[in-house]
């Protein structure tokens, strides 16, 4: 039987994965939306530039408005009948995107690769600027805390979130929930960082639910400024759907938020 080529390869329909960085500050989060000033909709755009036809992508999750990305990751299938590499992707992208916006890489991966539905987890940074002043390079990218907080309650408040809990009481609505819904999650690193104005907080889970990281932060900087009792944060995990003890006190600003990376088995 005749060798099929490698030119001939790339003459297919392959499925590719990109990974994605951006600033979250000038768009209206990830997902798309009417008005077009989202991350997918700028980068399905660029794509669809690239390729001449129209090219649809299925993103890892949602970022909100404002939160940042340094590994979002999405996929989508090259169209047939366009010569060209995978990583060649990333410049001709580029070239369409605004600077906020950068492909990092670009990858050919199994036909039944998903992005959303392959993931296996999810790792999220906060960070947290305690300086007197905001530095203005990181206005937008950090919580601006000048109150003074206790760093060990902070750590306390972080062990109590960390394994498998019903997270319920630190989700926000969107508005398609059903009774079906799970509310458990299983966050196998809640730990802290010193930063040199400051502290980043890292979050390595299962899957987050709807503002569940800045929800999770909010409620640890509460506790760790004794607004909050550590035995009352513990309290607000697995409670039953009625929420007896209330919901996470405090949801924080995206500023300080970033989608580090996904990982996949």
């Amino acid at each position: 039987m005749r060798a099929i080529s490698v030119d001939w390869i790339y003459w297919v329909s392959v499925r590719l994965k990109l990974t994605i960085a951006y600033d979250g500050r000038p768009f209206e989060g990830w997902a798309t939306q009417p008005g077009g000033n989202t991350v997918q909709d700028l980068l399905q755009k660029a794509l669809s530039t690239v390729a001449k036809q129209e090219i649809k992508i299925q993103g890892s999750g949602r970022t909100d408005t404002g939160v940042h990305a340094h590994g979002q990751v999405a996929h989508f299938d090259a169209p047939e009948g366009l010569s060209m590499n995978p990583y060649n992707w990333v410049p001709a992208a580029n070239s369409k995107l605004p600077a906020t916006i950068r492909v990092i890489d670009c990858e050919q991966v199994a036909d039944d690769f998903h992005a959303r539905f392959s993931a296996v987890a999810k790792t999220y940074t906060y960070d947290l600027c305690l300086a007197p002043v905001l530095p203005p390079l990181q206005a937008g990218l950090a919580w601006h805390l000048p109150r003074q907080l206790d760093p060990a309650s902070l750590e306390q408040a972080l062990e109590i979130l960390q394994g498998e809990h019903c997270f319920r009481a630190f989700a926000a609505k969107r508005g398609n929930e059903t009774e079906d819904t799970s509310y458990r999650r299983s966050l196998s690193r809640c730990e802290l960082q010193t930063l040199p104005n400051g502290y980043r907080i890292t979050y390595t889970g299962n899957g987050f639910l709807y503002k569940m990281a800045r929800l999770l932060t909010g409620a640890a900087i509460y506790t760790a400024q004794g607004r909050l009792r550590l035995d009352d944060l513990e309290g607000l995990l697995d409670q039953p759907a009625d929420l007896p003890h209330g919901r996470s006190p405090y949801c924080a600003p995206a500023d300080g938020l970033a989608l580090d990376h996904v990982t996949y088995s």
